[in-house]
C-alpha cells in the first residue's frame, strides 16, 4: 500500500476541491502529499485556487477520515487506484472529472483490449433480457474476450453480469456506494462470484457513504468512461441510462 495513499484520499475530501481542481493542484505541486505541505500563500498563487480554497486545504480536517479509509482498504482486500497509476482505467482518463482515487475489489483487468458497458431499465421485459443474452452469447461464441461493465442494478444490469459470468467473459460492476456493502442486497451472491472470478467491483465512493439516489447518476460517468461503447437496452427517455452525455452508442 503506497505510503502517500492517505494524502491522495484526503485530497478528494476537501470541501470545494473536485477531481479537476485536485489534478491541477497535483500538477503544480508535484504530489498529493505536497499539496498539504504547501504554504497558504503558495496555494493562492495556483490558477483557480483563491483564498477560500487555499484556506480549505490548510485548515482541512480530512486526514482522520482518510486514515479510516486506508484502514478499510487494507483490512478488506480493496485496491485503491490513483489516477496516475498504470492500472487505473486509462479510458476513464478521457473524462475530465474522472475521480483521482478509484476503489477496486476483485481482480479485473480494467485496461483490457475491449470493454463494453450494457445498461438499461430495472423493469426489463423478456424481449430486453433476450436481447442481452443473444448479444453476450454471440461475443463469447466468436471468441471475443471483452470486459462487460454494468451497474449491478435490477433488470438489464444484473442480466448482463449473470450472462457474462455464464459465458466466461470478465465483468465489472460500478457501484453507487462504498465497497463495504452491496445494493441491492439480493445481488450479493452475484457480486461475490464476480470478485472470485476474473471480474470485480469498482467505486469512487468511500466506505460507509450514505446510499442516495444521486450516487447512481454520478456513477454513470464511470460506467461510460471505462468503456469503448455503451449499449442501452430498454430505457425510458428520462431514465438513468440516459443521464450522462458520455453514453456513446445505443441499441
Amino acid at each position: 500500500m503506497p505510503d502517500d495513499l492517505i494524502y491522495k484520499i484526503a485530497l478528494s475530501l476537501i470541501p470545494g476541491i473536485g477531481s479537476i481542481t485536485a489534478k491541477a493542484l497535483i500538477a503544480y505541486t508535484g504530489s498529493a502529499e505536497q499539496v498539504f505541505r504547501e504554504k497558504e500563500k503558495a496555494l493562492r498563487q495556483i490558477p483557480g485556487i483563491g483564498s477560500i480554497l487555499a484556506k480549505n486545504i490548510i485548515q482541512s480536517e480530512v486526514m482522520s477520515r482518510a486514515g479510516r479509509e486506508v484502514e478499510f482498504v487494507q483490512k478488506n482486500e480493496v485496491k485503491a487506484l490513483f489516477y496516475l497509476d498504470a492500472d487505473y482505467p486509462q479510458r476513464l482518463l478521457g473524462c475530465a472529472d474522472a475521480p483521482i482515487v478509484l476503489y477496486e475489489k476483485g481482480s479485473p483487468f480494467l485496461n483490457c483490449t475491449k470493454a463494453i458497458s450494457i445498461v438499461g431499465t430495472r423493469h426489463a421485459t423478456d424481449y430486453g433480457r433476450k436481447m442481452v443474452e443473444q448479444f453476450i452469447s454471440s461475443l463469447a461464441e466468436r471468441g471475443y474476450h471483452i470486459l462487460i461493465v454494468s451497474g449491478l442494478a435490477y433488470g438489464i444490469d444484473i442480466q448482463s453480469h449473470k450472462l457474462a459470468l455464464r459465458n466466461g467473459l470478465p465483468t465489472v460492476a460500478v457501484l453507487g456506494h462504498g465497497l463495504e456493502t452491496i445494493y441491492p442486497a439480493a445481488h450479493t451472491a452475484i457480486a461475490r462470484e464476480m470478485v472470485e472470478s476474473n471480474g470485480g467491483l469498482v467505486s469512487d465512493f468511500l466506505s460507509h457513504s450514505p446510499i442516495e439516489r444521486t450516487n447512481f447518476l454520478r456513477r454513470n460517468r464511470i460506467i461510460a468512461g471505462m468503456s469503448d461503447a455503451t449499449i442501452v437496452v430498454q430505457s425510458a427517455r428520462k431514465g438513468g441510462s440516459f443521464s450522462h452525455r458520455r453514453y456513446r452508442q445505443f441499441l
